[in-house]
């Protein structure tokens, strides 16, 4: 059975600006390749441009998130992380981690980070004690 494999919330984020970049610049090769037609070059550096810049936008936030997270040392690499939520995984062995003490022992599910999904399992868990 193959093993699920968490990233951290700041990773993927960071992940999706990183392509964010590298689809920006795609977008302007492809504008190189057309420049034949004006109008299509210009689409296309356009939408690579609107790509870099969100990007940058999404680096800024992400940084900004960043200093607010958590430092934590991770207890299976004893490596330095940094957890945002209720529920992380390590940046670095990807361990899933939780510094609420009624959700250790539980199945990691990052859905716990939401109000909604986390008031609903608490319900459950509640029922399940009776």
């Amino acid at each position: 059975m193959a093993q699920l494999v968490y990233k951290s919330k700041i990773n993927k984020i960071r992940s999706f600006a990183l392509f964010l970049i590298f689809a920006g610049f795609g977008f302007m090769y492809g504008g190189i390749f057309t420049r034949n037609t004006e109008w299509l070059m210009a689409t296309f550096f356009v939408i690579g441009i609107l790509c870099v810049i969100f990007s940058t936008v999404v680096y800024f936030w992400i940084g900004m998130l960043s200093t607010k997270a958590v430092p934590i040392i991770c207890p299976n690499c004893e490596k330095p992380t940094k957890m945002l939520g209720r529920v992380d995984a390590c940046m670095h062995c990807k361990q899933p981690l939780t510094l609420d003490k009624d959700l250790e022992g539980e199945e990691f599910d990052e859905k716990l980070n939401s109000g909604k999904y986390r008031r609903e399992f608490n319900k459950k868990r509640r029922s399940e004690k009776k």
